[in-house]
């Protein structure tokens, strides 16, 4: 981890600190806290073979997870922690993170937030286009889900024309890839060190982003724009065939769309994003049907379609250039909160198909069991990002324990 990115951290956490010695001074009635620990015992299981020398199929791991909440002023005022801190047999996967610590002052029609946050955007289920704040904790999961804490200072304002989004970044955090233990990689191990920017400023660019959002009737709408260091490495070839990389300084504008009617949900979200280096569109689109409390028992059944696209064709990092997401969402709504999600994606120009499953229970009042599994079928070798993960089928089990 860079110096300057600890500097960042401590900074945040001596402000922090100082906040609690004010707040300490006050009566603590006026205050209510709430603090909950998380520890995650986790096996993966690589099915295939090894593609790549020093690679591994058995991945034993821990995970801490803390969370603090502390709020006074009625509310209005707080200040909010999450951290991670995990250790696996890949070494670039055993990692610490403060995935959030922020202070947040509210008032009628107004949210400001200071520190570092995460912040989500998107509306569809196979991929979140718009959603670009936060990078990526590309270690952590395959679906880009788990995110890095971004500083930052937020601004929300609340009108009867939608609410604003003003959000400052004095700081871009690097993506980080396994390592040569690691699956799920390129046949170069990738050192987040190595890669640089195209900005001068490096990882202390400005990053400024805007986003509006509003609901019409039964459409909710969002449209946001983002100008600084891109989340995504922007990847070339020498002559040797030996990877380059680079964060490139992009312009993205971004929409994402909801409509509910009845017990139909049509999602669309769209991206164009502009650097000098690169230009595409992107879009996903799609809808969920969702059969509701069926025979009484409080099942619910969703039935998930989408369309991706993207026009950097086999550049795209995710992969998901001109593919179809098929699932169904199933939850039982039960005391243990059982809930599973199937589905799967196929590539309309090619034999590649990702098939995957994710399942969990609550165990007790206290623990939690979840399973993902992830199977590449039928990769095409022209895939430019697929082709390094044709071996990398696996299962997960997660065990959870809450305090």
């Amino acid at each position: 981890m860079r110096i300057k990115h600890i500097i960042t951290q401590l900074f945040s956490l001596v402000i922090v600190f100082a906040l609690n010695t004010v707040i300490a001074q006050e009566d603590s009635k006026s205050t209510t806290q709430d603090f909950e620990l998380e520890v995650q015992s986790e096996y993966r299981y690589f099915t295939d073979s090894p593609q790549f020398q020093g690679q591994k199929d058995h991945f034993p791991s821990i995970a801490i997870i803390p969370e603090y909440n502390i709020e006074w002023n009625k509310g209005y005022e707080s200040i909010n922690f999450t951290g991670f801190f995990r250790l696996d047999r890949d070494d670039n996967r055993t990692h610490w993170d403060i995935r959030e610590l922020y202070y947040q002052k509210a008032a009628n029609n107004w949210e400001f937030s200071a520190g570092l946050k995460k912040i989500f955007w998107g509306v569809t289920e196979s991929n979140h286009l718009v959603d670009i704040i936060n990078q990526t904790d590309a270690v952590e999961s395959f679906d880009g889900e788990a995110k890095l804490g971004q500083p930052m200072l937020q601004f929300t304002l609340t009108t009867d024309y939608g609410n604003f989004d003003f959000i400052y970044m004095p700081f871009h955090r690097k993506r980080v890839f396994p390592g040569e233990r690691g699956r799920l990689r390129f046949p170069t191990v990738i050192d987040e060190n190595d890669i640089g920017y195209e900005s001068g400023a490096e990882e202390w660019r400005q990053d400024v982003a805007f986003r509006w959002s509003h609901y019409i009737g039964a459409f909710d709408i969002g449209i946001s724009h983002f100008y600084g260091n891109g989340r995504e490495p922007l990847f070339t070839f020498d002559p040797n065939g030996q990877i380059n990389a680079f964060y490139p300084v992009i312009n993205q504008i971004g929409l994402d769309l909801q409509a509910t009617h009845n017990a139909f949900l049509w999602k669309f979200e769209s991206i164009y994003r502009s650097a000098d280096a690169q230009d595409f569109f992107a879009l996903t689109a799609g809808l969920e049907y969702t059969f509701s409390n069926i025979d009484g028992n409080g099942l619910d059944i969703g039935l998930l379609g989408e369309y991706l696209y993207d026009d950097r064709d086999e550049l795209a990092l995710n992969a998901l250039q001109n593919d179809f997401f098929f699932g169904s969402r199933i939850a039982l709504n039960d005391t243990q909160d059982t809930s599973i999600l199937v589905g799967g994606i196929a590539d309309l120009e090619s034999s590649s198909k990702i098939f995957s499953i994710e399942a969990s229970r609550r165990i007790g009042s206290s623990w939690k069991a979840e399973l993902e599994a992830r199977i590449f079928s039928s990769i095409d070798q022209s895939e430019f990002i697929l082709s390094n993960f044709s071996q990398d089928s696996f299962l997960r089990f997660t065990l959870s324990k809450f305090f």
